[in-house]
């Protein structure tokens, strides 16, 4: 997920370098949809192995 995000930043960094101000916009807007969707999952990782606790030895 993280990859997707890196190479559509990269693609909008390139499309708006280059004036392809349509392609950069899409782009953008789905690397920070990505971003997001990501951050939610991290959080929601975190919270539930705070919830279970260390494993048992």
């Amino acid at each position: 997920m993280l990859g997707w995000i890196l190479t559509l930043l990269v693609i909008a960094l390139i499309a708006g370098l280059l004036g392809f101000t349509g392609i950069a916009g899409a782009a953008a807007g789905i690397a920070k949809i990505l971003f997001f969707v990501f951050l939610v999952l991290l959080v929601i990782a975190l919270v539930a192995r705070a919830l279970r606790g260390s494993p048992p030895v």
